[in-house]
């Protein structure tokens, strides 16, 4: 399965009063990679909410926090696909920092994806096009 890496930088509205990166903006980190991987194949969501009536919604998400990000460093965060359903995609996906010539793991999670109609909030099957997009990079 091919990974996208989503670089980014640990701003001081990050951190918490210990000076690390506050836990819950790990998943925001997360979102923005998996926006950006969208928006990689060629999908922005504001189009897809317009043409298409579709959302996407975090249904589930699993975060494994193992050592702490402060201000300043500069991470990146790997995506991959690991489960592609019509209507929801599961994603695995890792918070790292480059450490000299290592790359030290901060934080996992697995994330699962729904595509719901943006009126009814249900459940919806992602577009043939999306589709096979999401699959190709599988």
């Amino acid at each position: 399965m091919s990974v996208f890496s989503w670089p980014l930088r640990v701003y001081f509205e990050d951190t918490d009063m210990a000076g690390v990166v506050y836990y819950a903006n790990y998943l925001k980190f997360m979102e923005r990679a998996r926006t950006e991987w969208l928006r990689g194949l060629g999908f922005e969501q504001d189009r897809l909410k317009a043409d298409e009536r579709l959302v996407f919604a975090v249904r589930s998400a699993e975060v494994e926090y193992l050592s702490p990000a402060r201000f300043n460093d500069a991470l990146v965060v790997d995506s991959r696909v690991t489960r592609v359903g019509n209507a929801s995609i599961v994603f695995a996906q890792e918070v790292l920092r480059n450490d000299d010539d290592k790359r030290v793991l901060l934080a996992q999670g697995r994330i699962k994806v729904a595509c719901l109609d943006s009126e009814t909030f249900k459940p919806a099957a992602m577009p043939r096009l999306l589709l096979e997009a999401v699959n190709s990079v599988c």
